[in-house]
């Protein structure tokens, strides 16, 4: 019995020694035009998961539910801080978006409309480590992340005129 615990440990020392001497040699690939492993993919997703049901705010719109003032000045703000990755009312991707891996969803045909609004307050706060997304906290005040929380919340054809306006501007590279 005590050779097959030896046997254990020493396969599990091994296994780590070999990733270790993987990433130290740089046989992982880095680059952003590479597709990530399954297990890469699985274990940020998982660990994102967990961490948002872990951290994100118990209530949203702390000061009460959006105005139609709030959601277009959300829509300036996304114009100005989030349309060059996540498009606008055009729907086409700009050269940044297009050249980037993990490729950022694309709002005019993947909305996060239906997400909660806590979740999506989250990653605009925080970020997403690995993926191009920014943490917008220090940047923007906690008022205007709960404002891009709340123009993302709508579905364009829900937008007040003014914030649907804002929206189908074309963006910029």
């Amino acid at each position: 019995m005590r050779g097959f615990a030896l046997g254990v440990v020493a396969a599990i020392v091994f296994a780590a020694l070999a990733g270790v001497a993987g990433i130290w040699f740089g046989l992982l690939p880095a680059g952003a035009d590479v597709k990530p492993s399954g297990f890469e993919r699985w274990a940020a997703r998982r660990s994102l998961n967990a961490t948002m049901r872990r951290e994100m705010p118990a209530t949203a719109y702390p000061d009460g539910p959006p105005t139609d003032a709030s959601i277009v000045a959300g829509a300036k703000l996304y114009q100005v801080n989030c349309a060059v990755c996540h498009g606008s009312g055009s729907g086409d991707a700009s050269n940044i978006a297009k050249g980037m891996y993990i490729k950022p969803p694309q709002f005019a045909q993947h909305g996060v409309d239906d997400d909660p609004a806590a979740e999506t307050y989250w990653k605009i706060e925080h970020g997403i480590r690995f993926s191009g997304m920014p943490a917008f906290a220090g940047q923007l005040t906690e008022q205007q992340i709960w404002q891009v929380t709340a123009f993302l919340g709508k579905s364009p054809d829900a937008l007040p005129p003014a914030a649907k306006a804002v929206w189908n501007e074309p963006h910029g590279d």
